[in-house]
Parts: structure tokens; sequence; C-alpha cells
């Protein structure tokens, strides 16, 4: 098996390397420049950093790249040894040379757990994108559960494939939305992460590669590590522009993905949104290369600007694989109603969802009734909307205090607003978001760092901060991130070099 998972074209190089948004110095003191090998290594250290070039992509040939930049080949051949010996290329003989990132780099993987509740009166903890149950819905949920309970309790309680009312009511809600769907087309899970996990293991065996975006959930990343898979990153494109369609098109034809893994739906971390014709050729390309298509709606209702009178949703991503052979769709209550409310669901072909019952035998049988029961009374009384709608109006409260804040106490942190989600990505000005991280959370205030959220390092100039503070609250977090920046600005990011009221 080659040891690189995707490549990158000289041109393409080329191109990123000339675009690129950078803070590196090309100047020295005196008025000398950087040696033009310098400056090309320091632009292909950037952008694996940045992840714009994925960790263990190949790189061109160096006359390849020399004709590309219209340089010697002299000055891509320094450029390459000077990364080898930086640990951000490798190379073995009729291989070629791939990106990499140096041994014993610190690299956070997993996501943050939430802090228990009794810890926020002492730290902002914005290392989970999930906002408090929008009441009074949750409790009328659960009291409509209670009432139709007494049926289910005299049975046995299992349900692998889910309760018939709720697939019932699922189905229903995809056809409304313009996607036929049948109850035999859907499964229960537990969780949206209960649904990509039991998506990953029927699919994919140890070994074989999975398409990610990147950057990517970083909780769904690290449970592919854990799968064994190995992870194959395609750059998202810039701002929020979705994805990068020839990216992704030379990565499926050249790594030949057994599965993909997107976000369509306000992207978490980057907040970007695909669109329609975005879509449609993801999925031509993913079927005519054979990859199952797994598309997470988890954040698809949370549309904050242009939900009425605005420009229109896209399709979901199911809607361009009309026969099922393709696409896997991923669906959940945690983000639209409450993370608290364990609901998540898989909508694929019949013969898929009825692979995916038979093996809940040995994983965890099925769902909690209580909630599925919750979530039905929901969907079927019209209270789903209204709680959405409610979720809505919080998080486009949020992300104002939180963008105004950051913009106000950080003015060189760069980021482009998206228009739904619960989720900002975020440029640190030049400085690492691990470090800031490490020292903001002594500072009060809990982040994840852009790593997390990457593979094998990339994003290091990044943080993730969510919708989940307004008022008072983000202004306090920007304020400490803005004091654990300068920190790690001056170098003074040491616990005895810490103000005294913020050492523990």
């Amino acid at each position: 098996m080659s040891p690189w998972t995707s490549a990158v074209g000289a041109v393409q190089l080329a191109r990123l390397l000339q675009s690129q948004h950078t803070r590196e110095a090309t100047a020295l003191p005196g008025g000398r420049r950087l040696p033009a090998y310098r400056a090309l290594a320091d632009g292909v250290r950037l952008l694996v950093l940045e992840g714009r070039v994925p960790v263990a992509a190949r790189l061109p040939a160096e006359r390849e790249l020399a004709a590309a930049l219209q340089v010697s080949r002299t000055t891509v051949a320094a450029a390459y040894e000077a990364l080898r010996g930086e640990g951000f290329l490798e190379s073995r003989r009729g291989a070629g040379s791939w990106t990499a990132v140096p041994a014993g780099r610190p690299l956070p993987a997993r996501g943050l757990d939430p802090l228990p509740p009794e810890a926020a009166t002492s730290v902002i903890d914005l290392g989970c994108a999930a906002l408090p149950a929008p009441e009074p819905w949750l409790t009328r949920a659960m009291t409509g559960a209670i009432e139709e309970l007494p049926p289910y309790a005299r049975t046995h309680g299992d349900y692998p494939a889910g309760l018939p009312v709720l697939r019932q009511a699922l189905a229903d809600r995809y056809t409304a939305r313009g996607i036929p769907t049948m109850p035999e087309q859907i499964m229960v899970t537990t969780g949206g992460m209960g649904a990509v996990a039991a998506t990953c293991r029927l699919f994919v065996r140890p070994g074989e590669r999975v398409a990610v975006e990147s950057p990517s959930y970083a909780n769904v990343l690290q449970l592919m590590r854990e799968a064994g898979v190995r992870l194959v990153p395609v750059a998202m494109a810039a701002g929020l522009a979705g994805w990068d369609l020839p990216a992704w098109r030379q990565v499926i034809r050249d790594a030949a993905p057994r599965m993909a893994y997107v976000i369509a739906d306000f992207h978490n971390p980057t907040g970007a949104l695909a669109g329609d014709e975005q879509r449609r050729a993801l999925v031509d390309a993913a079927r005519s290369a054979g990859t199952v298509l797994v598309a997470d709606e988890t954040m698809a209702e949370l549309v904050l600007d242009g939900a009425e009178d605005g420009p229109a949703m896209p399709r979901p991503v199911s809607a361009f694989d009309p026969a099922g052979g393709t696409v896997v769709t991923i669906g959940s209550a945690s983000k639209s109603l409450w993370a608290g409310m364990r609901i998540g669901w898989v909508r694929a072909a019949p013969d898929v969802i009825r692979s995916l019952v038979a093996a809940r035998a040995y994983v965890d049988l099925g769902t909690p009734v209580v909630e599925q029961l919750a979530v039905t009374w929901l969907l079927n009384t019209g209270g789903w909307d209204s709680a959405v709608a409610l979720r809505r109006e919080q998080a486009r409260e949020n992300r104002e205090a939180v963008v105004s804040a950051v913009r106000k106490h950080l003015p060189d942190w760069e980021f482009t607003v998206p228009r739904g989600g619960l989720t900002l990505w975020t440029r640190t000005g030049g400085l690492s978001g691990s470090r800031i991280a490490e020292v903001a959370e002594r500072l009060g205030v809990r982040v994840p760092s852009g790593p997390r959220f990457g593979v094998d390092g990339a994003f290091e100039g990044y943080v993730r901060l969510p919708f989940t503070v307004s008022g008072a609250v983000a202004e306090q977090a920007a304020s400490r991130l803005a004091d654990a920046a300068r920190l790690v600005a001056t170098g003074a990011a040491v616990e005895a070099d810490l103000p005294r009221s913020y050492v523990a």
C-alpha cells in the first residue's frame, strides 16, 4: 500500500502557493530577502499546517513543480530538503515525496469532553457546540412520551430498528422535504455518533480508506481512527464556499476510498454550506467510483440567515441519489433540539437498513424508548418546528454576541460569519491555536484548537468558537482569549507569568 493517501498536482500546488494568505515574513533585517528555496519551503509548511494541503499528500516531482512555479529545479530540491529536515516531508525511492508533520509534535485528536455543570461557575466552556434545551418543548415532549408509554412498557422494550411510529414520522418528514422515504429506509440510533459508528462498522474494514473534509468534526475523526481506517483529508474550498470539487474528484479517483464522510449543511467546524451543484457533482463522483457517501445532516435545520425570505436552502444530498445506492444520510436531534436527547437516525436503502439492524444484536440492541416517544411527539404535533424556531433564535443571538466580542477584543483574528450552524472557525492571527487553547484554559475559558479538527496536525493556526454564550459571558470569554493570545505572542505563557488573579 502506498505511503501517501492523496496527491497534489504541480499546477494545483503552484496555485495554492501563489494565492496563499500568509503572515510569514519574506524580508530579513537590512532589506535582505529570504532565499527562494526558504520562501517555498515556508509556503508549503504553512499550507500543511493550515490544512490546505493534506498530511500524507504526494507532492509533485521537483521538475514538475519547478516548471509550474517558473523557478529552477535546484530551488525546489533545496526546499524539499529543508522540509524533510524539519519533518514536514518524507520521501521514498519509487514512491516520491509526501507531506508529514514532525515526529513528537503534540497533536490533540479528540474533541473536548463537556465540563460538569458545576464547573461553569469558574470556567467558560466553549469546548462543545451544544445549547440548553428549548423549553418548554422538552418538558412537553417528555410529558407526551410518558402518556404514550404504557403499551410499550408491556413489551420487552427492544426495538433494534427503532419504534415504528418514530420511523414513520421521520420518513414522513423526509418525504415532506421532497425525498420520498419509507419507514423501511430508517433506523433509529443512539445519537448521531451512534449512526456514524454503525455505518462505519458496516461499510469499512480496518486499513481501508475513508475520505473526509479537512477540517472535519473532531469526534467522528477520532471514531474512525479508533476503527483503524485510513483517513484521506480533502481540503475545503476557501471561505465558506463549500467543497473543492476538483480536489474531491482527484481523491475519489486516486485513493478510491471505500467511504466518504461529509457535512454539507453548515459544516462543523467551518460553517460552510455546499450548493446544489456541488452536491450533485460529489454524488455523481462517488457513484462512479463505488464510494459510499455518508452525509451528516445534524446541523441542517439551524438556518440562521434567510430562513424565511432569503436564499433557499440547497436540496438534501440524498435528493441527488434517487436510486438510493450511494448516499447514506445521518440525522440527529442533538443540535436541532438538545444534546441530552440522544436520538439519531440513518436514512438509507432498505437493504442497508436491514444490515445495520442485524448488526445491532451485538452492539447496543436499540435506543431508549421514552426518548424515541418524545421525538415522535414533537414531530407529530408541530412541536419540533416550534422548538427549532426557538433554537434558531437563541443561536442567532449568540452568534451576534460572539462575533461582536471577538471583533472587539481580537481584531486581528479572521473568520467568515456562516449563515447557520453553531460554530465559528477562526484564524488566530498567526499564533498557535494549541498554545492559545492551553493557556486560555488556565485563564478560565476552554476552546478546542484547530488540530482537533484536522488529520495529523493540520490547522495549528485556528480555534473553533461555538455559538453557546451571549452577553457578558461572550465578552468575558473573548477578553480571556485575548489575554491568552497576548501571553502566547510574548512567550510568557507559563504559569509563573500568569496574572495572579488567574492562577488557581
